[in-house]
């Protein structure tokens, strides 16, 4: 049986990230129009207000948008750049089985739906988090849940109804905003990552924040580069070992080592230099770590992973030694690397 301290570790770990948008700032588009009911009733505010007891389009607590458009675009203002780690959206039931033939119209207006992560209200400068391309009327759930460690500081849900023949008939004829809450789970405090928050992001990277899970910079101040901009240049070498390489056990660094002298001139280990001296010491394309084993993950490619993805329509992930965009643009976007307007 675990010891109560242990449990209590196990409980703060999972708990360790903060929903950044309670409270803040929001916006939607073509907001319900009631004659009975006063307009906040459905006000894009309700979806940060941290209250879904009631789902019902009158109960005061959901977002509800009208009628007839083709688009609907909700989003929140986190006012700073934030590193986020996921985004949970608790969606319009009217209170009734989720699993009822009587809401089966609700499902079919989720259904579809985009959320992006952006530095500004434009959907199309920012990162596609998620985009529903495989939920049906019976898989589709009134809560989901949808990793997304990214930095941003508005997240767009977005929905729309093109005008297509053969129409699906599992999804709605408009696009709707039907949202109770939408919770942006990640740290609180800038600067920081891990599971609770509690470790301080490398201080050489060039901004702020880093990635919420790996701490790895998004960029490096100059003269640094590595997943967390460990290793300092010093012209076209890597300073010898660090007191952090030299920690790594024995039989890592003699691994490290023996890939290092095998590799030749195309070597795909960088790491730890291990006082070997060698010219142009980083991965090949497409990889990245402490061996250069490691595709790149996170929307990267390149050479140390260190070159972000385009507007790729499949989450944002690109290949990961040549950068393509080989499911195509999201719209808006063309070419190879989904990066011309």
């Amino acid at each position: 049986m675990l010891h109560a301290s242990a449990i209590l570790t196990l409980l703060q770990i999972i708990h360790g990230y903060e929903n950044i948008a309670l409270y803040k700032p929001t916006h939607q588009s073509h907001v319900y129009i009631s004659n009975t009911f006063e307009e906040q009733i459905f006000d894009s505010s309700n979806a940060v207000d941290g209250l879904k007891t009631n789902l019902s389009a009158f109960g005061g607590q959901c977002v509800i948008s009208a009628d007839k458009y083709f688009t609907a675009t909700w989003w929140v203002n986190l006012t700073s750049i934030y590193s986020i780690h996921d985004i949970k959206i608790y969606y319009r039931t009217d209170n009734s089985q989720w699993g009822s033939p009587s809401i089966s119209g609700l499902k079919k207006r989720f259904l579809g739906f985009y959320v992006y992560v952006s530095n500004t209200t434009n959907r199309f400068e920012g990162q596609l988090c998620f985009h529903d391309k495989n939920y049906s009327l019976t898989s589709i759930s009134a809560v989901i849940d949808i990793p997304c460690p990214i930095h941003g500081q508005y997240v767009i849900y977005y929905n729309e109804r093109p005008q297509i023949p053969q129409y699906p008939t599992q999804l709605s004829p408009y696009a709707h905003n039907e949202l109770c809450e939408v919770e942006v789970n990640g740290c609180e405090e800038k600067g920081y990552y891990g599971p609770n928050c509690s470790l301080p992001c490398p201080g050489n990277c060039k901004h702020p924040y880093c990635h919420i899970e790996t701490g790895a910079c998004q960029e490096c101040r100059t003269g640094y580069q590595g997943l967390q901009c460990e290793l300092h240049i010093v012209g076209e070498q890597l300073e010898r070992p660090t007191q952090r390489s030299q920690s790594l056990p024995a039989s890592l660094q003699l691994f490290a080592a023996l890939r290092f002298l095998a590799s030749g001139t195309e070597q795909r280990v960088i790491g730890y230099t291990l006082g070997i001296s060698k010219s142009s010491v980083c991965c090949d394309a497409g990889y990245m770590g402490v061996f250069c084993i490691t595709e790149c993950t996170y929307n990267m490619y390149g050479r140390n992973c260190s070159r972000r993805c385009g507007n790729c329509r499949n989450g944002g992930k690109c290949h990961h030694i040549n950068g393509t965009c080989s499911n195509g643009c999201i719209q808006g976007y063309k070419g190879i690397f989904c990066s011309t307007g």
